[in-house]
Order: C-alpha cells, then sequence, then structure tokens
C-alpha cells in the first residue's frame, strides 16, 4: 500500500490495540478462460492484526515447518530503525530459502530480506528503476528457484522479474539486485497484495483493487497464465482471468483490506488474507482456505 495509506493503517490499528487492551462473483477478461481454475471456499481462520496482516507463505524446508507470516509486528527493530518500515507479501523456495519483502516512505530502493535454511539472515537493496513505483508488497519465488517476481501498487501492466536473491548465484548481499526483465500483462491489473506460483506458469494473485472497473468486481482473486517460465534473458507474457471476488465478511462495515495470499502445492490448499473494517480489524478478519473446484 502507498505511505499515506499505510500510515493512516498503522495510527488506525496503534489506537484500536489500545482500546482493545483497556456472493461470490466471477468474470474472466477478454480472451479465453478455459484453462482457469475454478476456487471455492473450504474455511478460515482468524487473522492477528499485529502479526498475521500482509502476508504468509508456506514452509516446505525444514520438514514440517509451521506458515509463517508478517505484519507490523514481525518487523526486527533493527530493520525498521533504517527505515524500512513496511513488510509485505513473502514467499518461500521449495529448497528453504524464505524472502519478505521491504518498502521505506521515501528514497529510490527497496529491499528483500532472506533467511537461509540454515537460519542466517541477509539483506539485498534493489535500486529502483527508471519509472518503477516504490511501493514492495509482495514476492514470488519460480518453482526453480532462480528467478524471483515482485509487483508495483496501482494500475499495472507488467510484474517484475529479479534473480532469486539468495538462490541464483548472480545475487549477492553486497551488490544491487538488479531487474533483469519483466512479465508483460494482457490486461491491467491494480493494488495486487501477493502473489504465488501454482506450477511453472501460473501464479495466483490477491487484488485489493476497491474501484472494481477492470473486472467487474472489487478485491478479485486473479490468475496470471505466463506465455513460458521466468528467466532473466527475456520478457514473458502473462494472460490475466478474475476468478472470483475473495470473501469480504465481517460484523463492521467499511473497507476490506486483501492481503497476502500462498499456494501450498503439497496440500492444494490456497490462503488469502482479508483484514476487516474499523474496530474488527481484530476481531474477525480472516485467512480464508481455498480448494480448486
Amino acid at each position: 500500500m502507498p505511505a499515506s495509506a499505510r500510515q493512516r493503517c498503522h495510527a488506525v490499528l496503534a489506537g484500536l490495540v489500545t482500546l482493545a487492551t483497556a456472493a461470490v462473483a466471477s468474470l474472466a477478461v477478454p480472451g479465453s478462460a478455459a484453462a482457469a481454475d475454478t476456487w471455492t471456499e473450504t474455511g478460515s481462520d482468524h487473522a492477528r492484526a499485529l502479526d498475521e496482516s500482509q502476508g504468509l507463505t508456506s514452509v516446505e524446508v525444514p520438514a514440517n515447518s509451521p506458515n509463517r507470516y508478517t505484519g507490523i509486528g514481525t518487523i526486527p527493530l533493527g530493520v525498521s530503525s533504517r527505515g524500512w518500515n513496511h513488510v509485505g507479501d513473502p514467499d518461500a523456495s521449495y529448497n528453504g530459502y524464505y524472502i519478505e519483502p521491504y518498502q521505506q516512505d521515501s528514497g529510490n530502493s527497496k529491499m528483500y530480506r532472506v533467511q537461509a535454511p540454515d537460519g542466517t539472515w541477509s539483506e539485498y537493496v534493489h535500486t529502483l528503476s527508471p519509472g518503477e513505483a516504490l511501493n514492495n508488497s509482495w514476492d514470488a519465488i519460480s518453482p526453480d528457484g532462480q528467478w524471483m517476481l515482485s509487483g508495483e501498487w496501482g494500475t499495472m501492466n507488467r510484474l517484475l522479474v529479479f534473480p532469486t536473491p539468495g538462490v541464483n548465484p548472480a545475487t549477492s548481499p553486497s551488490a544491487d539486485l538488479p531487474q533483469v526483465s519483466q512479465v508483460t500483462l494482457d490486461h491491467a491489473v491494480r493494488d495486487v497484495q501477493g502473489c504465488d506460483f501454482s506450477g511453472p506458469t501460473t501464479l495466483l494473485c490477491s487484488s485489493d483493487d476497491p474501484d472494481g472497473s477492470l473486472f467487474g468486481m472489487t478485491k478479485p482473486l486473479l490468475q496470471i497464465d505466463l506465455s513460458a517460465p521466468p528467466n532473466g534473458s527475456g520478457d514473458v507474457t502473462g494472460h490475466v482471468t478474475a476468478l472470483r471476488q475473495l470473501p469480504l465478511r465481517s460484523a463492521c462495515s467499511g473497507t476490506f483490506e486483501v492481503e497476502g495470499i500462498d499456494y501450498d502445492r503439497r496440500t492444494g490448499i490456497l490462503r488469502v488474507i482479508v483484514m476487516s473494517p474499523g474496530f474488527c480489524i481484530l476481531t474477525d478478519s480472516k485467512t480464508y482456505k481455498f480448494s480448486r473446484g
């Protein structure tokens, strides 16, 4: 989310924490949607506002690892004190590298914080390319582990491609993390808060789009089918399909915020965080679960 909106959200959340302690729709974009999946809601878990409000990912290595979440309360003091005061939707490679995307309120860079399978942390900073937005809402690691996708806030026709920090041998914490290519989308997307690979050339993405004019619905679950696996040698294209509106249910009325997304290939379960309006951000925000069919 943009810095101004994030600051308002943090202020409201802080105030609410103080007080606390005292129809399914679907529409395909133009083009064939024959390959689009159908995702049916199967359940939900409470999403805590402080530490489960931004993103989530399933972790395969080490075995039996719990799911990981990000939120305001998960940012280490040593990171936020250097200006990296927002964390987005993380991802983990199949061989155990966990990556969190960070942004700051101003400047010309974004940061990816990487935890290796041995538990050690390192930071990779990317200097913005000309015209690149400052925000850093999410990252998604390709199934082969070598490439990482990321997106920009607002209405966009592309996704960014980087070598995966800590995994791709071309990366180093001491060198700038370069953007090497992009995914050119055949339909604009708006306010994407998270994406995850469900196959070598398929992404599932959560959009916080409040307008609804792009797909005939607000807050859609999107599927992006790539023309080829992402790589560092050239751009690929992405066909965008809106699958359904994400659940918007709360005891409070107002504006919901769709956050991060995770697909667990081991179970086939898709999960998406939706934060509730107003005071209910504390009481009935949910991580919704979906299965195919």
